[in-house]
């Protein structure tokens, strides 16, 4: 295995694009691209200058050119692809969320760990600059005792029956597409809840409109979500604590700003990203980190927390009746 290591890209679809493009811009190295059809590898190999172009998943992972696979697939899909990886012996970059549940999620997490590779999630906020420097600040004392966390993802998506995000059998809906990305923000702050209560609405399809969920922890800490596919909010996220609050600019979970105030309402710090791309190269950044370190799990998004978080998803669609065909 070269320093660099070479990227295949399992399907063509939009977020794929979007992890491509970002890849390319900064510098890392895009070798292959996988699909179902090689008229559609052929065309995202040329728009991105990708090398090699396979007609199949299966002849994807099985490029010896390849050392590392971002899998994004519908959530239905992803423990499978991640699986076809895995066993080709390649690392794996995995779509959020992970898995369809944490059954799923916990077989592949075990697979990497047996054959000694990493398999880490696409949850690309955890690495943004923004991010990392709030996690500073909270290290550091500055809001004391942190205590609350308020943050929201929503919406006004495609109401059409037959889009995925309204398909059960793909996965479609709220809490899964849109709600994982506060509710991972909740367990980075505070690990796993003690007590959750959630909420729902649904669409003809039987798919989640809106999700809302509390989190109750074993500090006494809350966290509330708001996940929604048929409205568009503000996507703003605040951070409580007894010393002062962060206030996290629209849209929180992408390149943003913020501010810091103090327990009187002072501001004392404001924060500016300046990102190349859309900030889905950190990510990868990480990946390769862990590689070159010889270690399968990181600090930041341990394998561990991945699988308790779907187990949390898991919980919020027990408790909402949402199953998947399948299950």
């Amino acid at each position: 295995m070269t320093d660099a290591l070479r990227w295949g890209i399992l399907a063509t679809g939009g977020i794929a694009h979007a992890m491509a493009n970002d890849l390319v811009l900064n510098g890392f190295t895009v070798q292959a691209v996988g699909s179902r059809s090689q008229e559609s590898a052929d065309a995202f190999a040329a728009e991105f200058g990708i090398p090699n172009a396979h007609p199949s998943y299966a002849a994807l992972v099985a490029d010896p050119e390849v050392d590392v696979i971002y899998v994004s697939t519908p959530h239905p899909f992803h423990a499978e692809h991640a699986t076809l990886a895995l066993e080709a012996g390649k690392h794996v970059l995995v779509e959020k969320p992970f898995t369809l549940n944490a059954a799923e999620a916990r077989q592949v997490v075990d697979l990497a760990a047996e054959k000694g590779l990493v398999v880490l999630e696409a949850m690309w906020t955890r690495w943004l600059p923004h991010m990392v420097r709030v996690r500073e600040i909270i290290a550091a004392g500055t809001l004391g005792e942190v205590h609350t966390l308020i943050a929201d993802h929503t919406q006004d998506l495609p109401d059409d029956p037959g889009h995925r995000l309204n398909a059960l059998e793909l996965g479609g809906g709220a809490l899964l597409d849109l709600g994982i990305y506060p509710i991972s923000f909740a367990s980075d702050l505070f690990g796993t809840p003690e007590t959750v209560q959630a909420s729902a609405t649904f669409k003809s399809t039987g798919a989640d409109a809106q999700v809302a969920t509390i989190f109750r922890y074993a500090g006494g800490q809350i966290a509330t979500t708001l996940s929604a596919s048929d409205t568009r909010g503000r996507n703003i996220a605040t951070i409580l604590g007894t010393e002062g609050r962060i206030d996290i600019d629209t849209v929180w979970y992408t390149p943003t700003s913020f501010r810091v105030y103090d327990a009187d309402g002072t501001e004392t710090e404001a924060f500016t990203s300046d990102v190349t791309g859309r900030g889905m190269q950190f990510q990868a950044a990480e990946l390769e980190r862990l590689v070159a370190a010889g270690v399968t799990s990181g600090d930041v998004l341990p394998t561990e927390e991945t699988v308790t978080v779907l187990e949390t998803l898991d919980a919020i669609r027990a408790q909402i009746g949402l199953r998947y065909p399948g299950e």
